[in-house]
């Protein structure tokens, strides 16, 4: 069965945009985003939020900037061909390999899980993944953490007041201070 994982930059403070809504903190070095490239090799759907979906929509036209680097060009051609299922009470229509979710969170993950395919199932967005915590569908929680205290805004873990118990699956140092923490539910 297929897992899910729920993998973002994070604050050292435990939050993924600052009080402003911004997060500019997070913007990656090449071995960060060296970093991320691998991660997605291992996706095979990714499930957002309105809000990331929206913020990585710049991906789908990127392509045509003469002045994107090798590593942003492999980050394309492995992301925009990625399924991708979105969430959203506002949005009409989405864009490339994206379709709006038909039915609700769990739902969704059930049926995901079920499908025949490789590749982990991707949680983004801190909205989209409280509520899967809540329900019990996240198996990893993966932070590429910043050396930034950011004081408040949108935090990564959820603030349900339930007790998850994580098994640690890896720690890597990565360059600019940023480590990587990988942890599995204990179930």
């Amino acid at each position: 069965m297929r897992s899910v994982t729920y993998s973002m930059n994070v604050s050292l403070d435990g939050y993924i945009v600052g009080p402003d809504g911004d997060f500019n903190w997070s913007e990656p070095d090449d071995d960060v985003f060296r970093f991320w490239i691998e991660e997605i090799r291992g996706v095979g759907v990714h499930v957002m939020g309105r809000r990331l979906y929206e913020t990585m929509l710049y991906w789908e036209t990127a392509a045509q900037d003469p002045g994107l680097d090798d590593a942003q060009r492999e980050w394309i051609s492995l992301w925009n061909p990625l399924p991708k299922v979105v969430f959203s009470r506002t949005l009409a229509a989405v864009q490339g390999s994206a379709r709006l979710a038909s039915g609700g969170l769990a739902e969704e993950i059930e049926r995901l899980r079920a499908e025949p395919g490789e590749g982990e199932i991707a949680i983004g967005g801190a909205t989209l993944a409280a509520e899967a915590s809540a329900l019990g569908l996240i198996d990893e929680y993966r932070t590429v953490v910043y050396p930034v205290l950011v004081g408040g805004g949108i935090p990564y873990f959820p603030r349900d007041e339930r007790r998850v118990d994580l098994a640690l699956v890896e720690t890597r140092a990565l360059t600019s201070q940023v480590a990587y923490l990988r942890y599995r539910v204990a179930r």
